[in-house]
C-alpha cells in the first residue's frame, strides 16, 4: 500500500520521495499503479517540453541552457533524459546527469536519466509516468530529452505538450531522412550551433519541407536559431514554446491530440499488465526458459514459442 505521508511528500516536492516514486515506476513495483492513481488528480499543471533530434545536435546543452532560462523566471524545472538501454541490463547507459552537473546543484532542478527499455519509439511508458510524477510534485516545467534516433522519435508527442526538433547546419541528407516522421510532429524547430556555416541553407531546407507537409491544426512551426553553449537564442526559444502552448490549449486539435495520447497510454498499460499477468504463472516462467533454449538452438521459431505461451 502507498503511504499517505509519502504521497504528501511527493506533492510537496521532496526530492528523495520524488526519486523513489520514479524508481518504483521504472521497476514496476506492485504499488506503482496505486501511486499513480493518487498522484493523477494533481497533474496537468506543468508545461511538458519534448526535445528531440539527431545525435550530435547539442540537445543536452540546449536542455541545460533552456532550463536556466526557466530558472531565471523563478520556475522549478524537471528534466528527464531518456537514454538508450543496455540490451542486457535494461539500465540507462549514457548518464546525462553527468553532463548537467552545474544544473544538478540547483535545488529547483530535478534531473533523472531513464532507460528506453527497448521501446521502439525510444520512449517507455515509465517515462510518461515519471513526467506525471514531476508534474504532481510541483515542477512548473518538465523537459524530456530523447535519445535522438531518427523517425522513431515521433513517440515524444505522447509525453509532451510542445515538441522541439533540433537540427544543426550542414545536416543535408539527415534532414531528408527525418522528414517523414519528425517533420509532422515538430511544433518548434531549432537550428542549434547556428554559428556554423550553412545556417541559411538548413533554414531554407526546413522551410521547403514545411511547405510540403500539412498540419491539421494549421500551426506554422517557427524556426529558432540558437548557439546553446553561448546562451544565444534561448529566450527566443522559450517564447516560441510559450506561443505554441497557448495555441495548443485553445485549439480544438489540442483536444484531439490529448485524446490520442490517452488512447495510447491505455493500450500501453493494458499490454504491460496482460504480459505481467501471463508471466506470474510459475509454469509459464518455466516453459519460457525451455522455449528460450529451443529458439536459441533453432529448434523452434519465436512465433511458435509465443503462440505456445499465450495458449498455455
Amino acid at each position: 500500500m502507498t503511504n499517505t505521508t509519502n504521497i504528501e511528500r511527493i506533492l510537496g516536492g521532496e526530492v528523495r520521495h520524488v526519486a523513489r516514486a520514479i524508481s518504483k515506476i521504472e521497476d514496476g513495483a506492485e504499488d506503482a499503479a496505486e501511486l499513480m492513481h493518487n498522484l493523477f488528480p494533481h497533474t496537468g499543471r506543468a508545461l511538458i517540453i519534448g526535445i528531440t533530434g539527431s545525435p550530435g545536435a547539442g540537445k543536452s546543452s540546449l536542455v541545460d541552457r533552456l532550463a536556466s532560462v526557466y530558472l531565471a523566471q523563478n520556475k522549478r524545472v524537471g528534466i528527464v533524459a531518456v537514454d538508450p538501454s543496455s540490451p542486457f541490463s535494461g539500465g540507462a547507459i549514457l548518464g546525462d546527469r553527468i553532463r548537467m552537473q552545474r544544473l544538478g546543484l540547483d535545488p529547483n532542478v530535478f534531473i533523472r536519466s531513464m532507460a528506453t527499455r527497448g521501446q521502439l519509439g525510444g520512449l517507455s511508458r515509465a517515462t510518461v509516468d515519471a513526467v506525471a510524477v514531476l508534474d504532481a510534485a510541483g515542477y512548473d516545467v518538465v523537459i524530456v530529452e530523447t535519445v535522438g534516433v531518427g523517425q522513431d522519435e515521433v513517440e515524444i508527442v505522447k509525453a509532451a505538450d510542445v515538441t522541439v526538433v533540433v537540427v544543426v547546419p550542414g545536416m543535408g541528407d539527415d534532414i531528408q531522412a527525418i522528414k517523414a516522421g519528425i517533420m509532422e510532429i515538430s511544433d518548434v524547430f531549432v537550428i542549434n550551433k547556428a554559428d556554423r556555416d550553412g545556417v541559411l541553407r538548413t533554414e531554407k531546407e526546413l522551410e521547403a519541407m514545411m511547405s510540403l507537409s500539412h498540419r491539421n491544426d494549421l500551426w506554422n512551426p517557427p524556426i529558432i536559431k540558437t548557439v546553446a553553449t553561448e546562451n544565444k537564442g534561448l529566450e527566443d526559444l522559450a517564447n516560441a514554446i510559450a506561443s505554441y502552448h497557448a495555441f495548443y490549449k485553445q485549439s480544438e486539435h489540442g483536444q484531439a491530440r490529448r485524446n490520442s495520447i490517452a488512447r495510447w497510454r491505455i493500450i500501453e498499460l493494458m499490454r504491460e499488465q496482460l504480459l505481467r499477468r501471463v508471466m506470474k504463472d510459475d509454469k509459464t516462467a518455466m516453459r519460457l526458459d525451455e522455449l528460450v533454449e529451443d529458439v536459441a538452438a533453432k529448434k523452434i521459431d519465436v512465433y511458435a514459442a509465443v503462440d505456445e505461451l499465450i495458449g498455455s
